[in-house]
């Protein structure tokens, strides 16, 4: 694994406490040292994206080489949020992975006509879910070339 492989930040956007924790315990599990960061709603997740309000200082708001996305999120859902992303040219190839509790065949192909890179349900057990981040880690962080955020000068 390339050195820039292991500094991958995930920001999971994601509006349950008890989902971010068990995404943050079974990533633990299956023993990924990436950065993992939350934020809570859609309209969260485009501040955080776009460096704005508590977000503003890029080191403090690092640029997620990944996210996981929730599709069911108060003020801005994240099928908004996602269009949002996939629309902007500075955001769009952040690679995005839906993690959702939906299995409406409507959101799978909404989701994939608006860019995602994957939908993944979640699995009701911690197990299920430690299995699901260690195939995501294997895919997405060792096999995957990521595209890297550009430094401005």
């Amino acid at each position: 694994m390339t050195a820039a492989k292991k500094t991958v930040i995930i920001l999971m956007a994601d509006d349950d406490e008890d989902d971010r924790l068990m995404t943050k315990d079974a990533l633990e599990e299956s023993r990924l040292h990436n950065e993992l960061r939350f934020v809570e709603d859609g309209e969260e997740l485009m501040d955080y994206l776009r460096r704005q309000g508590e977000y503003a200082d890029a080191e403090k708001a690092p640029r997620p080489g990944l996210i996981l996305l929730d599709l069911n999120m108060p003020r801005k859902d994240g099928r908004e949020a996602l269009k949002e992303i996939k629309a902007d040219p500075e955001l769009r190839r952040i690679p995005i992975i839906v993690l959702t509790t939906s299995k409406a065949e409507e959101d799978i192909l909404r989701t994939y006509d608006l860019g995602v890179n994957s939908f993944i349900i979640k699995p009701v057990s911690f197990q299920g879910l430690v299995e699901v981040m260690k195939s995501l880690a294997l895919y997405w962080l060792e096999i995957v070339e990521l595209p890297l955020e550009k430094v401005k000068a």
